[in-house]
């Protein structure tokens, strides 16, 4: 159980993340738990990461007749939310319960686009983000569908990182009032055992073929080339992020490296300055502008929508 841990642990930290260094920072300590022998409840991690999250499923929307507007479509709610990885199933004993897959996610903007009956598309975002893979192909989805149905992204109330990468592909950006957008950046962390190992009076043998094979192992202490071939890695993928962020936001690169927080999350009023984000308001007042009706006169609209999902088992 020790070793199988060890090694999750390994994989986790030696992949680039687009995630608040906070949350990696839980889930590699949730490992460490783990690996004990010990577990928490899925109610007990969820509370450790901090991010709301739903079922790792497909979410396929379709409109509901009560959400309907006159002579018009539905509005289908896709949430993207908790921590988003590649394959949600893989990380759920790590995360809990809840998160996003972006291969299941993009299926159901699929769906939602086919969807004759829905007429625009609302993401319901709350995330610190996630690992980089599968992400700037979310976002490629979604920039590539723009123009066919208006798709607007909705910070309730982070988004953050991963999250913030799938989010500046839609038309537009909004923001409740006590939302957080950024923390454009990726990392890698490198976990290494051998102080660990050497206490414990364990000594590890890699016997590899391939110049690069054992590279960045955690039972050696890392050596400055294969930092600088992680490093590589990290820059390769951030600027896939800062590209990806400028074109949805029609921004010049520079001003996402510059200006759109340098690795900070802001608030809602600074998103807006900075053209992170084009407007602040809540998620009820999105739908119900959606379907025409006031918003007071719809508590709750984007719940019925959330409600009126299926899941589909891929």
């Amino acid at each position: 159980m020790l070793d199988r841990y060890l090694r999750i642990m390994h994989a986790v930290a030696s992949t680039p993340w687009a995630i608040m260094p906070d949350k990696l920072a839980v889930i590699l300590d949730l490992l460490a738990y783990r690996a004990t022998g010990e577990r928490l409840t899925d109610e007990e991690i969820q509370a450790r990461i901090g991010a709301d999250g739903i079922k790792p499923q497909a979410v396929k929307v379709r409109a509901a007749q009560s959400v309907r507007r006159e002579g018009g479509g539905g509005v289908a709610v896709l949430p993207v939310r908790g921590v988003i990885a590649h394959r949600m199933e893989a990380f759920d004993n790590v995360s809990g319960p809840g998160g996003t897959s972006t291969e299941r996610f993009i299926r159901g903007f699929r769906d939602a686009m086919a969807d004759n009956s829905v007429s625009s598309i609302v993401l319901d975002v709350d995330s610190p983000g996630g690992g980089v893979p599968g992400v700037d192909e979310a976002a490629t989805e979604i920039r590539g569908a723009r123009g066919d149905k208006p798709i607007i992204a909705v910070v309730n109330s982070l988004a953050a990182s991963a999250a913030y990468w799938i989010a500046s592909a839609a038309d537009e950006i909004v923001v409740t009032p006590s939302g957080e957008v950024g923390s454009i950046g990726v990392f890698a962390a490198h976990k290494e055992f051998s102080r660990r190992d050497e206490t414990l009076g364990v000594k590890t043998t890699l016997i590899s073929a391939g110049r690069f094979k054992v590279e960045g192992n955690p039972f050696e202490p890392l050596t400055e080339e294969a930092r600088e071939a992680i490093q590589a890695r990290v820059d390769e993928h951030y600027e896939v992020f800062v590209d990806a962020v400028a074109r949805g936001r029609d921004v010049a690169a520079s001003a996402v490296r510059g200006g759109f927080g340098e690795g900070r999350t802001v608030g809602a009023r600074e998103a807006v300055a900075l053209g992170m984000a084009d407007r602040i308001g809540t998620m009820d007042e999105e739908v119900a502008q959606r379907i025409g009706t006031p918003a007071a006169a719809a508590p709750g609209a984007h719940r019925v929508a959330h409600m009126d999902a299926y899941f589909k088992t891929v």
